[in-house]
């Protein structure tokens, strides 16, 4: 998958190579040893095919302030996959359990402001614009979301 120009074209804009995707998902499994959070992998439940991935992270990025030690939301599907309704599946399932693990806290998100569909996506998993920002020398969108007030209702049936 992130071999893929397409996958890549709005993260990092070029695919990356065998030893930064091993990088990569190194640093998911010590998200989740170390901060008790990470990534997902997303499969076709069809098929048991990896359709992407998705999680929550601190990559501790040398950006704006606001966006510090603040769990990040992210995600990635096979090209395969785009267009057909699963990132709007799979982020809303992972804010479910976000408002579960985090509570009320604020989770942000950054997304090339020419990513049309996932800036959708975030936004119907109500991610609100709250930046706009150059990052790797792309335009950028930040976003913010706080955790739902309904957190008990979650609990009791998670």
């Amino acid at each position: 998958m992130w071999s893929d120009p397409v996958v890549t074209r709005y993260i990092g804009g070029k695919p990356s190579t065998e030893q930064q995707t091993w990088s990569r998902i190194t640093s998911y499994a010590g998200h989740w040893a170390l901060l008790g959070f990470g990534y997902w992998a997303l499969e076709e439940k069809s098929t048991g095919s990896f359709a992407g991935e998705l999680g929550f992270a601190n990559f501790r990025r040398e950006i704006a302030s606001s966006m510090r030690d603040v769990p990040e939301l992210g995600w990635t599907l096979a090209s395969r996959f785009h267009g057909q309704g699963l990132a709007t599946e799979a982020v809303r399932a992972a804010v479910a359990w976000g408002d579960v693990r985090f509570g009320p806290a604020r989770t942000v998100c950054l997304i090339d402001a020419d990513n049309l569909a996932s800036i959708r996506v975030a936004q119907k998993s109500s991610y609100e614009v709250f930046e706009q920002t150059i990052f790797h020398e792309r335009p950028t969108l930040f976003l913010a979301r706080h955790g739902s007030a309904e957190i008990g209702d979650v609990r009791e049936h998670a």
